[in-house]
């Protein structure tokens, strides 16, 4: 009994020593509006709430916190949201943008850090979520991953347009998907292709979307991403994505790579503190 108590008061202090300390802040700092720092090592100043619902978006896991971000990505996702449904799209599904004051999350993401990237789900609501369901809503993957194909039962033209129109943006400076879905979109017919540059390979975006806007006027110290490459992006690079055979008789060596520490612009330790 006494090594059951000892075993389960380690494991909470453990818990808590692990815990980041911008996920305790509860409030925005009440700052100028800025994003701080880059994307995967930043924080938030004068960070603004996505209202938990609007024209054609509903917030979904808002126990969270997490719906907090620059004022320019409350702007660009109240904007999409109402663009989207004047296309006859149901809500769009808003998932994790930042926490309050952003700062690195203990666990599930390495970015989201300075307001400037929300994740939103590619499965759609017709009607007004319940509080339940709100909270407990189901990720719909629009990939086979084990045959790394579209899952053709699960995606919608709808689908299609929300990347058009959530790329389209002038403010946009990415969108993360899985690279089965960049070649979904590549395959299609566009008048204008220049907004697929912005869609980008990435693993893991298979049931949501990741948008990234660049670095708002007045975030002097925000640290953009360098540009995306020119062109449409559907070419050799979106083909290097697919899996390769895998060759019995090449050995890889194990490689441990050390953690690097990431120290944050010294704004950010008043962002947190006061």
């Amino acid at each position: 009994m006494i090594l059951f108590i000892s075993m389960f008061l380690l494991g909470a202090y453990m818990a808590i020593a692990q815990a980041s300390p911008w996920e305790s802040v509860k409030e925005p700092f009440a700052g100028q509006e800025q994003s701080i720092g880059s994307y995967a090592n930043g924080c938030l100043s004068g960070g603004e709430a996505l209202p938990l619902k609007g024209e054609g978006y509903q917030v979904i896991r808002p126990s969270r916190n997490r719906y907090y971000g620059h004022p320019d990505m409350i702007t660009y996702l109240t904007k999409l949201g109402a663009k989207t449904k004047a296309f006859g799209l149901d809500d769009l599904l808003i998932a994790d943008i930042a926490m309050p004051r952003g700062g690195n999350f203990s666990s599930g993401h390495a970015s989201h850090q300075t307001g400037l990237d929300a994740d939103i789900w590619l499965s759609f609501a017709p009607d007004t979520l319940t509080k339940k369901a709100v909270e407990n809503q189901t990720a719909i993957s629009m990939v086979d991953l084990k045959n790394y194909k579209l899952r053709r039962d699960n995606w919608l033209d709808d689908h299609a347009v929300l990347f058009q129109v959530a790329a389209s943006e002038p403010e946009v400076a990415r969108i993360f998907v899985h690279p089965v879905i960049k070649e979904t979109l590549c395959s299609m017919e566009w008048e204008d292709r220049s907004w697929l540059q912005k869609v980008r390979p990435w693993w893991g975006h298979h049931y949501h979307m990741h948008v990234r806007l660049s670095c708002p006027e007045g975030s002097a110290s925000c640290v953009n991403q360098k540009a995306p490459p020119q062109g449409d992006g559907c070419g050799a690079e979106l083909v290097s994505w697919r899996p390769k055979p895998e060759d019995s008789n090449k050995k890889t060596a194990s490689v441990t790579k050390k953690k690097k520490v990431k120290i944050k612009p010294a704004q950010c330790t008043t962002v947190l503190t006061q």
